[in-house]
C-alpha cells in the first residue's frame, strides 16, 4: 500500500529534525532535495562547508551527513512512514549520498520512532561530568544500537582510555602549532549571531586539570564570563568503528553514532565527541584497541551523567532544502 505524498509542511519539518543532528565545528554540511514527482527525499554533502586542513577526505563531513541520515529516518517513521534508504544511489553524482522514499506505510516492527522525543533533546556537553560508572546495561545497550547500523562500540578499559586520552592531548598539541588549523579553527568557532559554528557559549569552562577529553574551542582566546572547573578524574570513553574507511563505511559509522548518541539521551546520560587524533592520520591508527576486531575507529565519545550543555545553532531549514 501506498501512502499519500507528503506535504511541503511535513517535509520541512523532517529535515528541521534532520538538521538537528551533529556535524565537525557545527558546520551542518548537508543539503535536501525534495522530489515532488517520485516523494523521495535525497541528501547530499556539501563539500563548501569542508574542512580542509582538519578533514582533507571529507571523512568527518561524511560522518555528520550520516547523522542527519540517522534523524531523517527517525522523523519519517516518526510521520508513519517507513524510511526506505538508499546510499549513494547515483555513482555519477558523487556528493548525493542518500535517498530516502517514504511512500509506505511504517512496519509495526520498526523501532526508530521510539527515538524521535531524543532529537532535540540531545546536545553536546562541555561540562564536568561525575564520576559515576555507566552501568553496565545502559553499555551493553549503547553496543547494540552501534551494531543495529553495522558499525561497532568499544568501551576500553583503564590502560587503553589512557592511551586515548595522551594521543588526544599530542594532537591538541600539534594543533596550537599548526596555523592553518588554528585558523580553520578559529574560523568556525565563537561566533555569537551566526547559524552555524560553536558559540562561545558552548564552549564550557576550562579545565583546572586536563583530565577529559574535552576540546578548548577558545583557543587561547578571552571569553567573557567564561569560568574554570574540574572535571571528571577518570573519563568514560567509547570508540566507535567500522571494519574499512571508505565512503560508506563513514556514512554507515554517522548513522551508528546518532543512534547511540540518542540511545544514550534516552537514558539519561550526557555526551560529547571528540576527534582531535581522528584528524591526524599519523595519530588515529593508534587510537584502536589492538585486541579488538574494530578496522577503523571513527568517532571517541565522551559519556556519562552530568549538566546537558547549551543548545547551538542550526541553519534555517529554508538553507538547505530545495523542493524540485
Amino acid at each position: 500500500m501506498t501512502a499519500e505524498p507528503l506535504d511541503s509542511t511535513v517535509v520541512t519539518s523532517l529535515v528541521r529534525d534532520a538538521t538537528a543532528a551533529p556535524s565537525m565545528h557545527n558546520a551542518q554540511p548537508w543539503r535536501f532535495r525534495y522530489l515532488a514527482g517520485s516523494g523521495a527525499i535525497r541528501l547530499l554533502g556539501d563539500p563548501g562547508r569542508a574542512m580542509t586542513r582538519s578533514d582533507p577526505q571529507q571523512r568527518a563531513l561524511h560522518l555528520g551527513c550520516g547523522a542527519a541520515l540517522f534523524n531523517l529516518r527517525v522523523a519519517v517513521a516518526h510521520a508513519g512512514r517507513e524510511p526506505d534508504t538508499v546510499l549513494l544511489p547515483d555513482p555519477a553524482e558523487p556528493w548525493l549520498l542518500a535517498e530516502v522514499q517514504p511512500d509506505r506505510p511504517v512496519r509495526p516492527d520498526d523501532d526508530l520512532a521510539a527515538f524521535h522525543p531524543a532529537i532535540h533533546r540531545r546536545h553536546t556537553s562541555r561540562f564536568p561530568f561525575t564520576d559515576e560508572d555507566v552501568p553496565s546495561g545502559i553499555l551493553d545497550g549503547l553496543r547494540a544500537a552501534a551494531r543495529m547500523e553495522g558499525a561497532r562500540l568499544h568501551v576500553p578499559g583503564a590502560w587503553h582510555v589512557q592511551e586515548v586520552l595522551d594521543l588526544l592531548h599530542d594532537a591538541e598539541s600539534r594543533e596550537a602549532l599548526d596555523p592553518e588549523a588554528r585558523e580553520e579553527l578559529l574560523r568556525w568557532t565563537g561566533a555569537t549571531s551566526s547559524g552555524d559554528g560553536i558559540p562561545a557559549h558552548a564552549f564550557g569552562p576550562r579545565q583546572h586539570d586536563v583530565t577529559a577529553p574535552v576540546r578548548d574551542f577558545a583557543a587561547g582566546r578571552a571569553v567573557d564570563g567564561r569560568g574554570s572547573a574540574t572535571f571528571e578524574k577518570r573519563p568514560r570513553l567509547a570508540l566507535l568503528g567500522t571494519p574499512h574507511d571508505g565512503v560508506l563505511d563513514w556514512l554507515t559509522a554517522g548513522q551508528a553514532l546518532e543512534r547511540v548518541l540518542l540511545q544514550a539521551t534516552l537514558d539519561g546520560l550526557v555526551t560529547s565527541l571528540t576527534s582531535q587524533a581522528l584528524e591526524r592520520p599519523e595519530l588515529r591508527w593508534a587510537l584502536r584497541d589492538p585486541t579488538s576486531p574494530m578496522g577503523h575507529v571513527q568517532m571517541v565519545i565522551r559519556l556519562g551523567y552530568g549538566p546537558e550543555g547549551p543548545k547551538t545553532p542550526r541553519r534555517p531549514v529554508e538553507d538547505v532544502l530545495e523542493f524540485a
